[in-house]
């Protein structure tokens, strides 16, 4: 029987008895249909994860009694920092997803000069919680129990002046240098652009940032498409593939 894994934004410790959150309980009452007795494992992001037993549970209101701990957090040993250009509908969705799974500790939103997506306050701040619960959910999904860091939109030239990783990489088509030629780093700061890419005068920033041209291939991929294949190089070069 598969035990679920569920995130809780509470503090958990050994021996504890919760009552859920009107969305967690929802999510196990009626979604799941769970019921007293069953093991679900759950965390908070703070590290590690616990066993847990439904106490009580009914479609809208569900206690957990907190079990063992276990601190492995299946985090890579490789930080990587993934600057990307913000895109549209629900591409930008799906890269936070698959970057999660793939093991990225920090994702910033880029607005670049083809950035066709405008944000204001309020719209950036429901955009932010929406992507940190794209993070959260992949997270469960993943076994992840560290949530990688959502940063808040950024323009490319303020990123780039602030990254102090030990390899900075652009990706840039034009290039010929493959990633197994640069020597093993313990971060990473990976910048790629929206549909269309990085215009020349940001990726002659970046180079003048101390960033250095990486290449995936004689073909040219989308904008979802590239920071997939570049962090799943990234994982089998230095990190935990």
């Amino acid at each position: 029987m598969r035990i679920p894994r569920l995130y809780v934004n509470q503090d958990l410790a050994t021996g504890a008895v919760l009552d859920l959150d009107s969305d967690a309980s929802r999510y196990l009452g009626s979604v799941l249909r769970m019921e007293a007795g069953r093991p679900l494992i759950v965390f908070n992001g703070q590290g590690g994860e616990y066993l847990a037993m439904i106490k009580t549970a009914s479609k809208k209101n569900v206690s957990i009694g907190i079990g063992k701990h276990n601190a492995e957090n299946r985090s890579s040993p490789l930080d990587i920092h993934l600057g990307i250009g913000l895109s549209k509908g629900d591409r930008f969705d799906w890269v936070i997803q698959k970057a999660t799974e793939l093991g990225v500790n920090t994702i910033t939103p880029l607005i670049t000069s083809r950035t066709d997506v405008k944000l204001n306050s309020e719209r950036q701040d429901k955009k932010l919680q929406h992507w940190q619960q794209i993070a959260i959910s992949a997270s469960e999904q993943c076994q992840r129990n560290l949530i990688p860091t959502i940063a808040s939109p950024s323009n490319t030239s303020d990123w780039l002046s602030q990254r102090d990783e030990t390899l900075k990489l652009v990706l840039h088509h034009r290039s010929d240098k493959k990633l197994a030629q640069h020597l093993k780093p313990t971060s990473v700061a990976l910048i790629i652009g929206p549909e269309g890419g990085l215009d020349d005068d940001e990726i002659a920033l970046a180079l003048s940032q101390g960033f250095q041209a990486l290449t995936l291939g004689p073909r040219v991929f989308r904008t979802e498409t590239a920071p997939m294949a570049a962090l799943t190089l990234l994982q089998y070069e230095w990190g935990d593939f």
